[in-house]
């Protein structure tokens, strides 16, 4: 990002990434508690007034994505049970709405499989050789690009991490730990606005969209048509 600052520290409409994420997954009543996961040490998330709900708690994270969650589930087992459903989230995905993280506890909870908000691809998607050139073109017929939330069974999710870490197998998200050892993972609809923030220009998407959204009181699937 070329910025001094970890990402999910910059701000837009004068709060942080991270808080704009944490406000939309408290929004949901049915969300009862949300461990943050982040380097305590550096002590950049103490003093965040959108985090100063009794339901947010704080935890140390890992030198990976996969070792944080860990820390995360690991540290919720001693207020939660086993059975209990967990949403993990990217801190960097500040654009997702009441509504998708609504959608996906609904249909997870119906259900009763876990399952991620993703995006139908509908570009033409490449693959490239080791010299930038096009390798083939792979067919996006039942392709999906995967988004967060993902949400799974508490005690399932810790023991397909442990599984992955104790094996040394890289993950890069959730599902992908769960579909390892064995779990169907169902695929919950989500908006092309619920973006990743990698690049400084998804920084300036996500700020336009917020912008946008506050000043007309838009909703998620207006902007996204």
């Amino acid at each position: 990002m070329g910025s001094g600052l970890p990402k999910q520290y910059l701000k837009i409409n004068n709060m942080t990434m991270l808080e704009h994420s944490v406000s939309s997954l408290l929004s949901d009543p049915r969300i009862l508690g949300i461990n943050v996961v982040v380097d305590l040490q550096q002590s950049l998330h103490a003093d965040l007034p959108n985090l100063k709900d009794p339901r947010v708690s704080f935890v140390q994270g890992g030198a990976e994505r996969s070792d944080s969650v860990l820390a995360g589930l690991t540290a919720l087992l001693g207020v939660a049970d086993k059975k209990d459903w967990v949403l993990v989230h990217d801190a960097a995905r500040p654009c997702v709405k009441p509504d998708e993280i609504s959608r996906l506890i609904d249909t997870v909870s119906d259900s009763g499989v876990g399952g991620i908000l993703a995006q139908r691809i509908t570009d033409t998607v490449k693959k490239a050789n080791d010299d930038g050139l096009v390798n083939h073109t792979i067919e996006r017929e039942n392709l999906w690009r995967a988004l967060t939330p993902q949400m799974f069974s508490l005690g399932l999710l810790q023991d397909a991490l442990w599984s992955a870490k104790t094996e040394n197998v890289p993950v890069t998200d959730e599902a992908g730990a769960m579909e390892r050892v064995g779990h169907v993972v169902q695929l919950v609809s989500g908006l092309s606005t619920n973006v990743k923030v990698t690049l400084p220009s998804d920084f300036e998407f996500a700020k336009s969209f917020l912008d946008y959204t506050q000043v007309n009181h838009a909703s998620v699937s207006e902007f996204d048509e």
